[in-house]
């Protein structure tokens, strides 16, 4: 890349395309991407080479982001108000939209507080954004009540972090991957949610086969796939597990005294705890075998350097800044932090969580790691500000912001780029918050999100790749992110709709305060945010975009123009007195325990192609061919004892709420335990969501819930009666067209279809619906004139079919499904069949569909399988097949399914 280019991180081509260096908004691996876009069009996006978080590489979700660049009904493009509860929203102006929410502000604050106002935010938003809030929250307004989702994914690693090490600053950083030589990887299912940063783990495990790798998760993910060692804990007993590992380290002399001496505190405390927890005493309480535990602390504590890896299955707990301080108890213990390859290294979940930390956009946060309880960093940062003081009251965190909703304590709520109404557990009492609220503002990109029903006013926001500014990724690195298409229709980068509301509000309540919000641009957001940092552990308040444009990313802090790699490396920590602090905790079961009615365990995750309520990546139907529908997975032991056979409709409930769900078994699980994706909202199917039957017990300190475990009741459904059908079109289109006939059955979903644009329908009934609902739902997809047809309303029976240029277009099979797959692999371009009659009468089955494993090339198991039965291995596989040769997160499942054929 020649300067010129590198400076303003665009290269032009000859066709008018156009190439922006931006980084990817999914996880916080912060991948560096190349956006080529020509006029308003986003034509294809790459892996950046030059980018030091991926080196080019990208997961699927990556791959695929061009795919979900829309500027149609799937956005909200104008703002939108009702005027009162009951009636269809309309737009208006966004000018209008703006004096609307200043108006609502004002009314709130003046009759009843500053506290009668909160605000929750969101990870995906960029550090500009979260500056512009939290001024506008505490300067402005007056209250500390601003929070983001980022509380139900990091805040548990923040708070284990700042109690032992001081500060929220992972400490390590992706080299270390590849120089450990022991990786614990714990709660993370990473082949999954952190894929890019697995794959380079994967690379360095071949290049080092001595390398030890121990998984600690319940279940048997993509990630075991790789571990010398499988710890398959029973949930939450993390913390029996790593005091006993101590406890070894210390019976075999593992720890480094010397280091302890030097630069902790409080281990002796730790030291007489850790006595009662053996390796036997563990056994029985985590469910693994003693020897394992002692095998586990053996190659953490003799490995030259010990790293570990550690995500939602630590942070979303009710004790999960327990288990957060008790993994880093090994590190301080080992002496196993500050040199490479080592340290304690949470792998953050959202794009930015980390930029919204040191912008201070959380209750428990001020600007540069400053705490609001504290008044020394209060009156700091009212004095960098320019205002007199800020508020003194402690702010609700996410989870008692919305009950402080449905207290009616809070009376306006303002939600950006979250989708709470999906994401925060016990739905049920979320959505009675919402509709209690007496002005909710969301502001919005996706006009599919769940939280959109409750919205009073809707400010229209830009998104990725239409915003630029910051942020920064889980190894402290800061990137420029880049606009590379304007945004569609009204939408406004979520800092400038901040900002108009601002200085509407400021003439409303405090004439004179509109000029805090006097920015040129977002690097003048940037400029005033990053002197907020100066003299902080965190400082990078000497980078600026024109040296981020000069040199690329750089971590912080940054100091003297060098970048910091790696914190701690002098034994000195972010304490007043330089010293760790030891985390003496006990061990602390899960909220909810599990008995009689409710004997199994519920644990969520991610799936390997989506991200967190689908709203972007549910645009790509290549997304979609993994999974192409919820379902609960459950041990084949407790598949039989619930008198289930896979792929039947079972009703799950919770003490919060039910879902039904189709189930399927899977023996990676431990008997009593199931398992169930987490990003099925009310969007996509019937009933209130995965979130309906999720816990909110929260931890003590981070006041993160428990979304990772609940106590629940598995039994067959009992609904015979089934509709499936197939409809081509815009999937957002079609999905608002079809979203009444969610609210109308027990099991009911309209899902992005992997057949090209377009949605699946699958309803489920006890028995068949009048002739009337019949009629409907063939008129829903169009069907009333199908171009073949065999019908037997009288058992609830429609099987039509709709044609053009020799391929379906749409079909509706209820009451007989049968020709389901043969219709959608002809859909997909299969060959037609012999008789169209025969196929819709039963009588002549198509080669089943194969799900896709492969996502980026489009490769099925069932080509696979037949490559297996060949003679090929994992690697003939990809030479022949093309599979893996992606992103390659594809790999451990088509390698497990080659060893499965082999055996």
């Amino acid at each position: 890349m020649d300067t010129v280019s590198l400076h303003l991180g665009t290269r032009a081509g000859a066709t008018g395309e156009r190439t922006v260096s931006s980084v990817c908004c999914y996880c916080g691996t912060g991948c560096g991407v190349r956006v080529t876009a020509q006029d308003a069009r986003v034509l294809r996006v790459e892996g950046d080479p030059d980018h030091p978080a991926n080196r080019g590489k990208l997961c699927s979700k990556g791959l695929m982001l061009a795919d979900t660049v829309r500027r149609d009904e799937a956005r909200v493009l104008r703002a939108q108000w009702r005027p009162e509860r009951g009636r269809e929203r309309s737009p208006v102006p966004l000018s209008d939209a703006l004096d609307l929410a200043a108006g609502k502000l004002a009314t709130a604050i003046q009759l009843y507080g500053p506290d009668s106002v909160g605000f929750y935010l969101s990870g995906q938003l960029l550090t500009e954004d979260y500056a512009v809030f939290n001024k506008l929250a505490r300067a402005l307004v007056g209250t500390n009540n601003i929070d983001t989702n980022s509380r139900l994914c990091m805040s548990s690693a923040v708070s284990g972090y700042k109690l032992t090490l001081g500060a929220d600053a992972p400490p390590a950083c992706y080299d270390d991957l590849e120089l450990a030589d022991t990786v614990l990887i714990a709660g993370s299912n990473m082949a999954y949610a952190h894929p890019v940063l697995f794959r380079r783990l994967e690379v360095a495990k071949a290049a080092r086969p001595e390398m030890k790798i121990i998984v600690i998760d319940p279940r048997r993910t993509d990630t075991t796939a790789l571990a010398d060692l499988h710890l398959p804990i029973v949930p939450g007993t993390d913390v029996a597990l790593f005091h006993a590992m101590l406890n070894v380290m210390v019976w075999d002399g593992l720890i480094d005294a010397a280091y302890i001496a030097a630069h902790t505190a409080g281990f002796d405390a730790l030291k007489s705890r850790v006595q009662e927890f053996t390796p036997r005493a563990a056994q029985d309480v985590c469910g693994v075998p003693a020897a394992d535990i002692a095998l586990a602390a053996r190659w953490f504590g003799q490995a030259g350097a010990a790293l570990s890896l550690y995500t939602m299955g630590l942070n979303q707990s009710s004790s999960g800044t327990a288990k957060n301080g008790a993994l880093i108890n090994l590190h301080l213990a080992t002496g196993q932090i500050g040199r490479p390859g080592a340290g304690p290294f949470s792998l953050t979940g959202q794009p930015n969580a980390m930029g919204g930390r040191e912008a201070g956009g959380m209750a428990t946060l001020l600007p540069g790691h400053r705490d609001p309880g504290i008044s020394a960093h209060r009156q700091e940062v009212a004095a960098l500000w320019g205002v007199d003081q800020l508020p003194e009251t402690a702010g609700k965190p996410a989870l008692e912001m919305f009950d402080a909703v449905l207290d009616g304590q809070i009376k306006v709520l303002w939600i950006a780029a979250t989708n709470p109404a999906q994401s925060l557990p016990d739905q049920a009492k979320v959505r009675a918050a919402l509709q209690r609220a007496e002005f909710v503002i969301v502001q919005e990109a996706y006009a599919g999100t769940e939280t959109l029903a409750y919205a009073d006013l809707v400010l229209p926001a830009a998104t990725w790749p239409e915003k630029s500014g910051t942020l920064t990724n889980s190894e402290r690195r800061i990137s420029r992110v880049r606009s590379a298409v304007p945004p569609p229709g009204d939408a406004r980068p979520d800092w400038q709709l901040a900002v108009g509301v601002a200085q509407r509000l400021a003439r409303l309540i405090a004439p004179g305060k509109g000029a805090l919000f006097d920015y040129a641009d977002e690097s003048a957001v940037f400029a005033e945010h990053a002197r907020t940092t100066a003299g902080r552990d965190l400082d990078y308040s000497a980078v600026d975009y024109a040296l981020l444009d000069r040199t690329g990313p750089v971590q912080w802090p940054y100091r003297d123009g060098v970048s910091t790699a790696r914190l701690y490396t002098d034994g000195q920590f972010a304490t007043a007195d330089g010293r760790a602090r030891f985390y003496d905790t006990g061990y602390m079961p899960v909220a909810e325990a599990v008995s009689a009615p409710f004997p199994l365990r519920l644990t969520t995750g991610r799936l390997r192609d989506h991200w967190h309520t689908m709203t972007r990546t549910g645009l790509s139907a290549a997304l979609t061919r993994h999974v192409e529908e919820p379902w609960l997975s459950l041990h084949p032991i407790d598949l039989e004892r619930a008198k289930l056979q896979a792929g039947s409709l079972a009703r799950v409930k919770s003490r919060r709420g039910s879902m039904v769900l189709p189930v399927r078994a899977d023996d990676a699980l431990r008997p009593g335990h199931v398992f169930l994706p987490m990003h099925w909202g009310s969007a996509f199917m019937a009933g209130l969501g995965v979130n309906a039957l999720t816990n909110p017990a929260r931890d003590p300190v981070s006041r993160q819930p428990e979304l990772k475990h609940a106590a629940v009741a598995i039994a067959p459904a009992h609904l015979p009666w089934q509709v499936m059908g197939w409809l081509a079109g815009d999937p957002s289109v079609l999905r608002a067209q079809l979203a009444p006939w969610l609210r109308r059955f027990d099991y009911a979903v309209v899902l992005p279809c992997a057949v090209g644009p377009g949605v699946r329908l699958r309803l489920a009934a006890d028995s068949p619906p009048p002739d009337h609902v019949l009629d409907a739902l063939a008129q829903a997809l169009g069907l009333e004139k199908p171009d073949a047809a065999f019908d037997d309303p009288s058992r609830g029976v429609l099987r039509r079919v709709r044609l053009q240029d020799g391929l379906p277009t749409a079909f509706l099979l209820a009451g007989d499904v049968r020709a389901h797959d043969g219709l959608l692999a002809w859909a997909e371009g299969g060959a037609a069949p012999a008789s169209v009659a025969m196929l819709l009468m039963g009588r002549n089955q198509a080669v089943p569909r194969s799900r896709t494993v492969c996502a980026c090339v489009g490769v099925t198991e069932q080509e696979i399988l037949a490559g297996t039965q060949s003679g090929l291995d994992a690697e003939g596989l990809t030479a022949k097949l093309g599979c893996g040769t992606g992103c390659g997160s594809c790999m451990p499942e088509v390698r497990r399914l080659a060893a499965l054929h082999t055996a």
